[in-house]
């Protein structure tokens, strides 16, 4: 199966400056996603998706494939992930070049492990679904049936419609949300439904103790504890 692997990384983020390529323990944050990406067995290619020429700079010193420089108007706060695959994909239909599958790998998730994604990847192509996540576990007390809306009179309802709430926490079925660590998708999914996930959706439980969505500067400040203890 052929497979490609975008990391998606656009300049002007806010919540910390310069994110992609600050530097974590000694080296850009971009460089530890890179560095898996490069070493799994099963990624076709690995590219970087831009539109900032410091990045872009950083990609190709870190052995990154840059082979176009994103749009602008791709690369917004409001971009979605979706049509920032889409330009991958039709850009590389124009040099009559396909994948089976595209693979995203998000520079804020940096400490994956090359077998994680590995396994990752032999369980989407075993599993013939549309897509796989990566996912962590929701904690009990946001579990979506002990969660509640507010119905058209005001007063609560269980989040999944039930009628009765599940009195016990050992009764509660796992639930789990996506982490945003890794997306596999197949490409007639993504051109075909334009979306990231189709109808049939297998799953990666990610260590929760490997786990961060780097968004803010204290996510950064929880990064640099956390690399210290990997």
């Amino acid at each position: 199966m052929r497979i490609l692997a975008i990391i998606p990384a656009r300049g002007g983020s806010k919540g910390v400056p310069f994110k992609n390529i600050k530097i974590l323990n000694g080296k850009p944050l971009l460089a530890y996603t890179s560095e898996i990406a490069l070493q799994s067995t099963y990624l076709t290619d690995v590219i970087l998706s831009s539109d900032d020429f410091q990045i872009i700079e950083v990609a190709k010193q870190l052995g990154i494939q840059v082979p176009f420089i994103r749009p602008e108007e791709l690369a917004q706060d409001t971009t979605p992930t979706i049509d920032v695959i889409i330009h991958a994909l039709e850009w590389y239909d124009k040099q009559d070049i396909s994948f089976d599958a595209v693979c995203v790998l998000q520079v804020t998730s940096p400490f994956r492990t090359v077998a994680l994604l590995d396994d990752a990847i032999q369980k989407f192509i075993a599993s013939n679904c549309d897509s796989l996540v990566s996912v962590q576990k929701v904690p009990h007390e946001y579990n979506p049936h002990w969660t509640f809306e507010v119905n058209s009179k005001g007063n609560l309802k269980i989040t999944t419609g039930e009628e009765k709430i599940i009195g016990r926490r050992q009764e509660l079925p796992i639930a789990y949300h996506r982490d945003g660590s890794i997306y596999i998708t197949k490409t007639e999914v993504l051109l075909h439904e334009h979306s990231l996930y189709g109808k049939k959706i297998t799953f990666i439980e990610f260590p929760p103790e490997f786990y961060i969505n780097i968004d803010t500067l204290q996510d950064w400040e929880k990064a640099e504890k956390m690399i210290q203890a990997l």
